[in-house]
């Protein structure tokens, strides 16, 4: 599979409305068999189209905080060390970082305290400046569309069509667009195991 066909997003419109459904529903929802269903979510998986399954919880049945949405502005270049920072905080839920260097940053935070909460990420001396406001709802509306699969060569970095090849090394699953791409990452992933 190099790209994905309308059974494969509807397939994925059905887990974003239900990641619990179970194959055979899906498969009577796509034509297909429960086999079949669950070797292209396998497949889908491997490609890491889809990652995992997970629960969406709704915050708003649950008393643990203040929900909050911050923005902080981040010195140039420093946004993968605040994300990082924000990733060992607790009550953080979401990241999302812009191209002007900024990040969205949706959380629960005990007694609204964003200073105490967020010191990680303010003692990396990377934030100008925050923006803090209470969330009063929020909404999750999930859209596929008629979205394509972009693989991308892990060799050369050009797009992966369907004369792509993939490679399974050391569990980890590579993407290639052509074998010759394959062939020069193989060897030189054995020169490097060699001399490790």
């Amino acid at each position: 599979m190099r790209d994905l066909d309308e059974t494969d997003r509807e397939l994925l419109r059905l887990l974003l409305a239900d990641g619990r459904a179970a194959y055979n529903e899906l498969a009577d929802a796509v034509g297909l068999s429960p086999p079949a269903v669950s070797d292209r979510i396998d497949r889908l998986r491997e490609l890491g189209v889809i990652n995992r399954f997970t629960v969406d919880v709704d915050r708003s049945r649950l008393r643990e905080g203040t929900r909050l949405a911050v923005i902080l502005d981040v010195e140039p270049g420093e946004t993968t060390t605040v994300s990082e920072a924000l990733a060992d905080v607790t009550g953080v839920e979401h990241v999302f970082a812009t191209a002007d260097g900024r990040l969205f940053v949706v959380g629960t935070f005990a007694d609204a305290d964003v200073e105490s909460t967020l010191s990680p990420v303010f003692s990396t001396g990377a934030v100008t400046d925050v923006d803090v406001s209470p969330l009063v709802g929020a909404d999750w509306h999930p859209v596929l569309g008629d979205a394509t699969l972009g693989l991308e060569c892990v060799e050369c970095g050009n797009s992966v069509t369907a004369e792509g090849v993939s490679a399974t090394i050391d569990g980890q699953r590579y993407e290639f667009c052509c074998a010759s791409c394959r062939a020069r990452f193989e060897d030189r992933y054995e020169e490097f195991r060699e001399g490790a």
